[in-house]
């Protein structure tokens, strides 16, 4: 069974009055351990194909399966338990909270499964991504390169089966960029998660295992990289 699952999902939406088609028939498996690249021009449904398959948003047609279970119908609490238990998130511009140290913004997935005792989880977590030196740190004190480090800790920190790396270099300048791709080769080799990362960066791409080319909605290419 694959981690993710999707089967000729299409997404419309309506925008001024017309129909937007972000995805269209696309289908795509994931396999635990399996690293994989969406690229494509700007606007061509990377964006799109990462939210549906971290249960973000929902497809118009077709069915995307998390773990072997679908998203669509299930309940508000049943998709937060997917998304808070079962999948992480990168994205470009970090998304870590200012007020709060590298360490906090770690534990805060922790603290919202309801755990109560995971500052020594979250520190493991910021050693992984070599970080654990700045823990204490705020993220204005820190360069981009590592807050992208730090929101990669506060990803994993909870163990998901799925990571869904949306432009994570996006930002960042090429020596920094080097070391996030690593760490995601490394999450997907060392930890058998299923990693899915969006890219402009062909080079990026080439780490992965596999390349998924979209245009206009539609897979036009799956290659080894």
């Amino acid at each position: 069974m694959s981690l993710l699952r999707l089967e000729s999902v299409t997404k419309h939406y309506r925008s001024d009055n017309q129909d937007i088609v972000a995805l269209d028939n696309v289908s795509l498996a994931v396999e635990a351990g399996e690293f994989i690249s969406v690229v494509g021009r700007s606007g061509c449904g990377k964006s799109t194909l990462l939210n549906l398959s971290g249960a973000m948003d929902f497809p118009t047609s077709g069915a995307v399966h998390i773990n072997g279970v679908s998203t669509s119908g299930l309940a508000d609490t049943q998709l937060t338990e997917i998304r808070r238990r079962q999948v992480g998130f990168v994205f470009q511009f970090f998304q870590l909270l200012p007020t709060l140290s590298a360490i906090e913004n770690v534990e805060l997935p922790l603290l919202l499964c309801g755990q109560t005792s995971n500052r020594r989880q979250a520190l493991e977590k910021l050693r992984w991504v070599e970080m654990g030196e700045l823990a204490d740190r705020l993220p204005h004190q820190i360069s981009g390169g590592q807050m992208q480090r730090v929101a990669i800790a506060r990803a994993l920190v909870h163990s998901p089966k799925l990571l869904l790396a949306d432009e994570p270099i996006g930002n960042l300048d090429s020596a920094s960029a080097d070391i996030v791709i690593k760490l995601l080769r490394r999450t997907a080799d060392e930890w058998g998660t299923a990693v899915v990362m969006a890219t402009h960066s062909l080079e990026a791409a080439g780490v992965t295992d596999r390349i998924v080319q979209l245009r206009d909605g539609r897979v036009e290419e799956i290659r080894p990289a």
